[in-house]
């Protein structure tokens, strides 16, 4: 039973990245690499935040700040320098490695004996399992993300960044920059990224320098996954989507372990 809650519990964490994936692969129409480093930078600001005596919740925002950076900077080689997308995220990505090193000051930081958000939910079970509480908590947050970024893509400023991907030339056109709009997606994007990764570091008590290699491919493989299962045009199902996608990919991971 627990390898099966397991499997959920990581791929509600998981679904921010996935969420962040869709963001930049499906509304901006953007190979971003940069998630495989950005998500190891959340993990290791989320991590030596927490160490250094930071509440988990305070350490998550810190998370999402350096993922965003991250995310800024692939914008800004790709919009001002004129380079490739694809080749900005790896340059990016590569230049991670090295930052990611020096935040955490060696290769890994346990988190086992420090508080962290499983922590802080547990002091509010009635008396459940701990990872059948936890399963509950992430998902009553995970359906308010779901609203809240649904919701955004729908106001002037979504419908904007939706528009940068899918015409950006009808979009400059009516006087707005575009390189400014994917400048903002892409780091709201890695800033979800970022996000991830702190919650996976506080849930699965480490974060390592190699933790987010193949997390792209993760975040991909769950986007197509939501889509060929739900495929509705709407906003709020291509999000729900990518939620679930998310959920399933781990289901089957639990199922070739098990």
């Amino acid at each position: 039973m627990e390898l099966w809650i397991g499997a959920l519990n990581l791929g509600l964490l998981y679904a921010f990245m996935t969420v962040g994936v869709f963001l930049t692969f499906r509304v901006l129409d953007f190979p971003d690499i940069t998630v495989d480093g950005s998500f190891t930078s959340g993990a290791a600001t989320a991590a030596v935040l927490i160490v250094s005596g930071w509440n988990p919740f305070l350490a998550l925002l810190g998370a999402f700040m350096v993922g965003a950076i991250a995310g800024w900077l692939t914008g800004l080689i790709y919009t001002g320098l004129k380079i490739n997308g694809l080749l900005a995220g790896i340059l990016v990505m590569i230049g991670l490695y090295s930052i990611n090193l020096h935040i955490m000051g060696k290769s890994n930081i346990p988190l086992l004996n420090e508080p962290g958000f499983p922590q802080v939910f547990e002091g509010f079970n009635p008396g459940l399992p701990a990872e059948v509480w936890l399963a509950i908590c992430l998902t009553i947050v995970l359906i308010l993300f779901w609203l809240i970024c649904s919701r955004f893509l729908k106001t002037d400023s979504g419908i904007t960044l939706r528009a940068a991907g899918n015409n950006p030339a009808m979009i400059f056109a009516n006087g707005v920059n575009v390189s400014i709009v994917n400048i903002i997606g892409i780091a709201i994007s890695n800033g979800l990224v970022g996000l991830s990764g702190g919650l996976v570091a506080q849930y699965q008590g480490f974060a390592d320098i190699g933790m987010g290699i193949g997390t792209v491919i993760i975040g991909l493989a769950a986007v197509i996954i939501g889509e060929s299962i739900f495929k509705s045009r709407s906003i709020y199902i291509k999000v729900l989507s990518a939620i679930v996608g998310s959920i399933v990919f781990r289901f089957m991971i639990a199922v070739a372990l098990f």
